[in-house]
């Protein structure tokens, strides 16, 4: 029971950032959209303990896709769009007992986005975004406890997203207009620090022994979105597209951990993933601007334990992007024009984290004499 505990706490950092968000670029999932095992790590603590940590992660879209295809052109024109994000999540978490834990998440980010067709189309210029996201807050239950958890656990939970971020964040535009014009206008959908929504997340997480030393691990979770739109313009020109949408997000997360006997500390994985926006939502409309999609990566993973203080690093690799698409897509076809936006995905993130636990100070107890 103590070893599945303290792989718990390890791969705790591995499952902080499911995500975001979100997929990688244009199609916008929030950075650390899902509570993941960033809830779970009240499994690992003792009744009233508290685990501290804080997660970075990079990465840069450029390479742009409608559907499954890559628009090579786009790069020897040079005419893509250029995302970089970085994004830091810190979450405090709190065990209420063995198997009930809490946690509130709280992202930070700074966004930049270079582009030609927002600036006159003659001129690349960078547009940016910095401050608060949507923050988390979130709560869940262990299904087994004592013996019965020997051999792994599976966790379920719901949490809260609250709409704290900026989700209409403006930056200066250039060459507008037919003056040219220097303007202060929001910024695409892909770098606002919030969706306008406020969303109900339901999540899982697991971890079983295989062996002595390899476990598998599984962890998902997906965002409800009622709200449809969120009356932030999109500068396009289509009307239907002209104001944001607030879409659903999900993310699905499996692979194997490898913990190291002769090298205490050390552990390494090895995983799949999938993340995205769907067409649709599930409850509410699905009107406004969206960039739906998904991408699936490979994500190999390694973490160092010291003592209550454990870091880990995983760089998920895209292996299938997929621009699908949208509702707005679908309503400005014709027969004879098929509409389908594209969207900008990176090749791969950078996720670090670093996590603390915080153990519980035991109480002197004196007997008098």
């Amino acid at each position: 029971m103590k070893k599945i505990t303290k792989l718990l706490f390890i791969l705790s950092a591995f499952y902080l950032v499911p995500c975001q968000s979100f997929s990688q670029g244009c199609v916008a999932i929030r950075q650390f959209s899902g509570l993941g095992n960033a809830v779970g790590q009240g499994n690992m603590l003792n009744k009233g303990e508290l685990n501290i940590s804080g997660s970075y992660r990079y990465f840069k879209s450029f390479r742009h896709f409608r559907g499954t295809e890559e628009e090579h052109n786009r790069l020897t024109d040079h005419t893509e769009v250029i995302n970089k994000q970085h994004g830091l999540d810190i979450n405090l978490s709190y065990a209420f007992s063995e198997r009930m834990y809490g946690i509130v998440s709280m992202p930070l980010q700074y966004n930049e986005r270079s582009s030609l067709y927002e600036h006159g189309r003659t001129e690349r210029h960078t547009s940016y975004s910095k401050g608060l996201g949507d923050m988390r807050i979130g709560a869940g239950y262990w299904l087994l406890s004592g013996e019965k958890a020997k051999r792994g656990n599976t966790a379920i939970g719901l949490g809260i997203k609250f709409p704290t971020g900026d989700y209409a964040a403006t930056s200066t535009f250039y060459n507008q207009g037919a003056e040219g014009l220097e303007l202060e206008k929001t910024v695409d959908q892909s770098i606002q620090l919030g969706d306008g929504g406020t969303g109900l997340i339901v999540d899982f997480q697991g971890l079983w022994n295989m062996s002595s030393t390899l476990f598998w691990y599984y962890d998902g979770f997906y965002m409800f979105n009622p709200k449809e739109t969120n009356g932030t313009p999109t500068n396009r020109s289509r009307p239907n597209e002209a104001i944001m949408s607030v879409p659903d997000q999900f993310a699905l997360r499996t692979g194997v951990f490898k913990s190291f006997e002769k090298i205490h500390g050390l552990g390494a994985s090895l995983g799949g993933r999938i993340e995205g926006i769907p067409v649709h939502d599930v409850i509410g409309g699905s009107e406004g601007f969206r960039r739906p999609g998904y991408v699936i990566s490979v994500e190999p993973g390694v973490s160092y334990m010291l003592g209550n203080i454990t870091g880990t690093l995983n760089v998920p690799v895209a292996l299938f992007r997929n621009r699908t698409q949208s509702v707005t897509d679908i309503e400005n076809s014709t027969p004879d024009n098929v509409v389908h936006g594209d969207a900008a995905f990176a090749d791969y993130l950078i996720n670090f984290t670093v996590a603390l636990r915080i153990p519980k100070k035991e109480k002197e107890v004196f007997n008098s004499l």
